[in-house]
């Protein structure tokens, strides 16, 4: 099972969410904004792993994480077969207001 680690208020973990929604034997979300054990787990995590250095660097929290069950941490939600927000195969920010499927 695929862990991620996001916050509903942030645009790229809630087009990733959507994406798992109905595949909870694949993937857990982890809300890091719903209580502090989450963001704690997930500070643990952001300030261990060198995958991160980039984000703290140009002040972006690193989300959303992807942590592989054999440990392997990714910011590319490709590496988890999903679909990056913004990429040529994602929908638009106005298609994601409007309500669109998939979005």
């Amino acid at each position: 099972m695929i862990k991620i680690y996001g916050m509903p208020t942030c645009p790229y973990c809630d087009y990733v969410h959507e994406q798992i929604v109905g595949r909870e034997d694949e993937f857990e979300y982890i809300n890091i904004g719903a209580n502090i054990r989450n963001m704690s787990a997930f500070t643990r995590l952001r300030d261990t792993n060198p995958v991160f250095d980039r984000m703290k660097a140009i002040g972006d929290v690193g989300i959303p994480a992807f942590v592989f069950e054999d440990g392997h941490v990714s910011l590319n939600p490709a590496e988890a077969g999903l679909i990056e927000y913004g990429s040529a195969d994602a929908c638009s920010i106005e298609d994601h207001k409007n309500g669109r499927k998939g979005c």
